[in-house]
């Protein structure tokens, strides 16, 4: 069975790269580090919400 992942971010998503992780280490807490189908789901929810809030290097000109 192939499950699907959005690759959209909710951008009303006002939290903080480092929220964003303190969420993801909390649930690799919760799993026991073997996460359920659901459990990997909000994973890379959570992953994507990440990058999108992780603070972008700047290119030297």
């Amino acid at each position: 069975m192939l499950h699907t992942m959005s690759t959209t971010v909710d951008p009303s998503s006002e939290r903080s790269a480092a929220e964003v992780n303190e969420e993801i280490r909390a649930l690799w807490r919760r799993s026991g580090g073997t996460l359920s189908v659901e459990q990997r789901e909000e994973y890379q929810r959570l992953v994507l919400e990440w990058a999108a809030a992780a603070p972008h290097p700047v290119k030297a000109a």
